[in-house]
């Protein structure tokens, strides 16, 4: 009797707050006539999964169905983004955010199962939005029980709470608010520059494409996924780099919070 080898999923962890991406696009003809705004005629409302929601959604596109598991912790109620756009410029008139007035609960207390369920994901991702789901006590735990982890959070960082991350993704802004710490945590500091690419330790890794960008909403979440599965799959950093850098450059070249082209499946396995 010949028993067919079962091939391993990857099993993935996501960790952080769950958001409600909508985008209502319309048409601008005249000004309002009470105040000097522009009025919007909606033409066409697209939503998606936002903030960690769209890191699970990343994950899933550049995965097939049949490489992965992905287990998602979140709070309980998500929050809404509605961002209001006019077709013809892809200019954003105005973003509407509902949710952040409520209480968002902790994640609280980690019980044994879900500190099992951290040591045995093969990787974690902490997608912290600091809107209360998480707590630095709860990073520091959650990195110290991962074997390969990446953070990417809008906290100011306190260096000794996650130093157990594999990896922490900043963007330039977010860096500029944690000036040097890429000192405190050599190696770990993964820095994205937008247009100009990502830097790491000294070494600039040039965007590929960066005068094609359309939308830039969600990059940061595209970034973390198609860094880390690359990483996990090559154990390279500058492969990951470079990979997750053409996958952004995909995505920013689509309206709204979008998620990468089949294509990339293929090229993250080789």
């Amino acid at each position: 009797m010949v028993c067919e080898k079962k091939e391993m999923k990857i099993k993935i962890l996501v960790i952080g707050e769950l958001g409600l991406d909508r985008f209502v696009y319309g048409n601008i003809n005249r000004l309002c006539p009470e105040a000097p705004v522009p009025v919007l005629n909606p033409t066409e409302v697209v939503e998606n999964q936002g903030m960690a929601g769209n890191v699970v959604s990343n994950l899933k596109a550049l995965l097939p169905e049949d490489k992965y598991e992905v287990v998602f912790w979140h709070q309980t109620n998500p929050i809404t983004k509605t961002r209001f756009v006019h077709n013809k410029t892809n200019h954003m008139i105005m973003r509407l955010d509902e949710g952040e007035d409520k209480s968002i609960n902790n994640i609280g207390f980690l019980s044994p199962s879900q500190r099992e369920t951290i040591s045995q994901s093969d990787i974690v991702i902490i997608s912290d939005y600091n809107k209360g789901y998480l707590g630095f006590d709860n990073i520091e735990q959650i990195l110290s029980l991962a074997k390969l982890s990446i953070i990417d959070t809008k906290k100011t960082l306190q260096p000794n709470k996650v130093k157990h991350a594999t990896f922490i993704k900043l963007n330039e802004v977010e860096w500029l608010k944690n000036f040097g710490i890429e000192n405190d945590l050599v190696g770990q500091v993964l820095i994205t520059l937008g247009a100009k690419g990502v830097k790491y330790l000294d070494e600039i890794y040039p965007s590929p494409n960066p005068q094609d960008t359309i939308d830039v909403s969600g990059a940061g979440d595209t970034f973390t996924a198609a860094f880390i599965l690359k990483f996990y799959l090559s154990r390279s950093i500058p492969e990951a780099i470079k990979f997750a850098n053409k996958v952004c450059a995909n995505v920013v070249n689509k309206k709204g919070v979008a998620i990468p082209d089949i294509e990339f499946q293929s090229e993250l396995f080789n």
